[in-house]
């Protein structure tokens, strides 16, 4: 895969939950991410006037020519809706679907074990499902492992609680990294991201 080297933006959601009663849950991972490139880009989250999403316009990897041009969203529709906003952020900035970068929690992998992929299935998660039936698959996704609920715990319930103790120890140090890996893709390829950074 080659990395547009135009001025087409890329366009990275961050999937969660609005409200400050989800900001710690487990399936809020992907606002946390959003949040620290955010950061990174120098920009503040803000209502966007062209979807209910808040929006960060920038670019990752570097000022100028070496960075990419990104906008960061996080829709505030709750997770089993956020395929139309993020269709209408990718309808106003002409953004082709493999351009677009999905962050989201995985119940199937480890906690804190990262998975880069381009298209696939949703695998029951509502985000993923919502923006699938909004603009077919073939966008990329960076799944955060959070591993699988203990013993007979309910799946939604395990979703919607705020990490653990002991997981909040070394969230700081994942999210971190996950940042950088969307970096690595966004700026070297998916082949160069999967490399170094699929645990």
């Amino acid at each position: 895969m080659t990395v547009d080297g135009g001025n087409t933006p890329w366009l990275v959601v961050g999937l969660g939950n609005p409200g400050p009663g989800y900001a710690m849950n487990r399936h809020n991972v992907g606002f946390m991410v959003a949040d620290l490139l955010a950061d990174r880009a120098g920009g503040r989250f803000k209502r966007s006037a062209k979807g209910q999403a808040q929006i960060v316009e920038g670019r990752i990897g570097g000022p100028g020519p070496a960075g990419r041009r990104v906008v960061l969203a996080k829709p505030m529709s709750y997770m089993n809706l956020s395929g139309g906003p993020v269709a209408a952020l990718r309808d106003f900035y002409k953004v082709p679907v493999e351009q677009i970068v999905a962050i989201h929690d995985e119940l199937d992998i480890d906690y804190g074990v990262l998975r880069l992929k381009l298209g696939g299935g949703d695998n029951g998660h509502n985000g993923l499902k919502s923006m699938t039936k909004a603009m077919g698959a073939e966008y990329h996704r960076l799944r955060f492992g959070i591993g699988r609920p203990p013993g007979r715990m309910q799946v939604a319930d395990f979703v919607l609680k705020d990490f653990s103790s002991a997981e909040r120890k070394e969230l700081d140090y994942f999210v971190d990294r996950a940042a950088d890996a969307v970096e690595c893709l966004l700026t070297e390829g998916l082949e160069r991201a999967q490399s170094a950074y699929n645990g």
